[in-house]
């Protein structure tokens, strides 16, 4: 399977999303409101601060201490609280339903109606970024079911959106500056105008 992802600038934070479905979702669940870099970094920083990135055992944890864990310096999340509490209710889900393994989520499905009601019922894993999952799956990983690109809607498409275009430094400018010029557009990553908060 290849497996192209190149988004922390860390070899062996790269090497450990392009392996382990786990740490590839919670790469993508922690990526809201930080950096790309720094969501995809926090599976390889639990991973060490552990000494493993096992679903069942995360599970099995006591909550506070998996966010005190989350919460060193340097933290995993602009909101380290939240995301690890997120990250452990994800952890259940797959210990629950997936034998602990987040690759077993994608496994076998054949078409991309089930992958997106499957992640749609994780925690954290909404309309938009369930689309992206399914782009970084099928452009990165070649896991393609039928239908995938209509499920991960203008992901699919060939502008540097998202995380799922990025296989290179060059390519991680490429969605940096779209990201920007959409910005001074006011629109987001799908083209839609920004939502502006109410007054």
């Amino acid at each position: 399977m290849t497996r192209t992802l190149y988004i922390t600038g860390n070899t062996s934070a790269d090497a450990l999303l392009n392996r382990d479905g786990t740490a590839l979702m919670i790469g993508m669940l922690l990526d809201q409101q930080v950096p790309m870099e720094w969501a995809f970094t926090g599976p390889h920083t639990i991973r060490t601060r552990l000494g493993h990135l096992n679903a069942k055992r995360i599970a099995s944890m006591d909550v506070e201490k998996f966010v005190a864990v989350c919460s060193e310096k340097p933290a995993i999340h602009r909101f380290p609280r939240s995301m690890a509490t997120r990250i452990h209710q994800l952890c259940v889900a797959l210990d629950a339903d997936y034998d602990g393994k987040g690759a077993n989520v994608w496994k076998d499905v054949d078409d991309a109606k089930v992958l997106i009601a499957r992640l749609r019922k994780l925690p954290g894993f909404g309309q938009e970024k369930s689309e992206i999952f399914i782009a970084l799956l099928g452009k990165r990983f070649r896991v393609r079911p039928k239908n995938w690109k209509r499920y991960a809607g203008v992901f699919s498409d060939h502008r540097p959106r998202s995380v799922a275009d990025i296989y290179s430094a060059a390519t991680l400018l490429k969605v940096r500056g779209y990201k920007q010029v959409q910005r001074a557009r006011e629109q987001d990553k799908q083209d839609r105008p920004l939502k502006r908060p109410k007054k």
